[in-house]
């Protein structure tokens, strides 16, 4: 348990120090919120043709509203909470591979949905906006990555008896003395 919580620790710091450094804002966060602005808007577009985007923004073409995807917003810390538990859980790589993609896949979809709701409820109460913005949506996005990741542990394959991880099972026979 003190190697997971020492491994956990030192790639949260890690990850964050990367995160908000220039070289991370310039080449992961902008180019990554970027992408997911044309991802959200192309979906908006499937039933809403009066959406825009451009750089991190998503823009309503008929009332002028917009939402700007900031640092934060983009469901890279949740990303990053999940990536450090996973690689500091003892198991196979190749499953913590499979756990860091699928992890990132179902906290992205929910983030997508995310910006998709808000983009919709800014344009109908400001008030709504800032409550899922600020309270709702931080929590469901951790939420997610947490559920990810005991999902993840749920799927992982058992340990041998040898190993510590599944203790035996049944009677125990005791030789006559």
């Amino acid at each position: 348990m003190i190697r997971f919580f020492g491994i956990f620790v030192t790639l949260l710091i890690t990850l964050f120090s990367l995160r908000i450094s220039k070289w991370g804002h310039d080449w992961v966060t902008e180019p990554f919120t970027d992408v997911l602005a044309q991802m959200s808007a192309w979906i908006v577009k499937l039933w809403d043709p009066n959406v825009i985007s451009y750089g991190v923004v998503i823009q309503n073409k008929v009332n002028g509203f917009a939402v700007g995807i900031a640092p934060g917003c983009d469901g890279i810390e949740a990303v990053i909470m999940l990536v450090a538990a996973i690689i500091a859980f003892p198991s196979p790589w190749k499953h913590k591979l499979v756990g860091i993609v699928l992890g990132f896949l179902a906290i992205q979809s929910l983030n997508l949905v995310r910006i998709i709701s808000l983009f919709y409820l800014g344009q109908w109460s400001t008030m709504m906006f800032d409550w899922f913005h600020l309270y709702l949506w931080q929590a469901l996005i951790v939420l997610d990555a947490l559920g990810v990741w005991l999902l993840w542990l749920r799927y992982l394959p058992r340990r041998g008896h040898g190993e510590g991880r599944n203790p035996p099972s049944g009677p125990t026979a005791v030789a006559p003395a």
